[in-house]
């Protein structure tokens, strides 16, 4: 079924993260017969336009000019236009700005349409080996080092598969974060390239990975697939832990050293922890300090 773009309508446009073959009919049509194209970057998105012989203008759309740019394509939509947005690879929104668009032109009442298309989480994790019945994504974790672990601490018990992207001057530090937080034995899978010629699967423990990049220097953007915690892993209820804390607490230790103590002996988040201790009544003022 073929139809021509509709007037005051967003088009949220997958284009392919490597392989060109990968681009749908269906996209490379909506792309022919749009007004506008909105694309992250206006030279990459040029070369694809130009292998399929594409001549509809573009407009750059991307993290640093989102804000400003967003009003004027919203005046264009409101206006009648027809609008397409791309990004460099995959589909728009994951992991980029155009979010922030979708959301305004729903809140606008402007219609918004998805061309489906190729994503890298989801090609990774379909032949990660990995479960895939239940999964998380968590995108690019945080860059500096304190914020990546506290996030990281907040996953540890996460039963579910684990999708994260990395830029490879952060791989090394990510690696080692994974490995001393959620456990050097985890299993994990690096994926790189993908669709490209030298597509790369590295499937392995968190810890035979890190000593293989030891020596290799990481290239290209990763999407790093981690196994979920073991299901045998004990669970705890509220009221056991604040029972427990209490407890500890009692025997003169600080809130912020009883939920440490804790975090050793259930794996669970220490921050997740304090939060709990910090609810408790029970607590002699005098031991708030040690």
């Amino acid at each position: 079924m073929q139809t021509d773009p509709k007037p005051k309508t967003l088009y949220v446009v997958g284009t392919p993260i490597g392989n060109l073959e990968d681009m749908t009919f269906r996209g490379v049509r909506i792309l022919q017969t749009v007004d506008l194209i909105a694309a992250e970057d206006t030279r990459h998105t040029g070369k694809l336009l130009q292998h399929f012989q594409i001549k509809t203008p573009q407009v750059s759309y991307h993290d640093h000019n989102h804000q400003s740019r967003i009003p004027e394509l919203l005046d264009h939509l409101g206006n009648g236009k027809a609008i397409a947005l791309v990004t460099d690879a995959g589909m728009p929104g994951i992991s980029d700005p155009g979010y922030e668009l979708v959301k305004v032109c729903v809140e606008a009442g402007i219609g918004v349409v998805p061309i489906p298309g190729p994503s890298a989480a989801i090609i990774a994790l379909s032949a990660a080996g990995l479960p895939t019945e239940r999964f998380v994504f968590e995108g690019f974790l945080p860059a500096k080092s304190q914020q990546r672990r506290e996030h990281l601490e907040s996953l540890k018990t996460e039963l579910r598969t684990i999708i994260f992207y990395e830029s490879p001057h952060r791989l090394r530090d990510t690696l080692q974060d994974l490995g001393e937080i959620l456990g050097n034995e985890r299993q994990i899978v690096l994926a790189r390239e993908l669709t490209k010629l030298y597509e790369e699967f590295h499937r392995a423990s968190i810890a035979e990975v890190i000593a293989d990049y030891g020596d290799r220097e990481p290239q290209g953007e990763y999407t790093i697939i981690v196994a979920g915690a073991s299901p045998s892993q004990p669970q705890f209820s509220e009221a056991e832990l604040k029972a427990e804390l209490t407890k500890i607490v009692s025997q003169g230790v600080s809130r912020s050293q009883a939920s440490r103590q804790l975090a050793k002996v259930t794996s669970l988040p220490r921050r997740q922890l304090y939060q709990l201790a910090l609810a408790i009544k029970t607590v002699d003022p005098d031991t708030e300090n040690k």
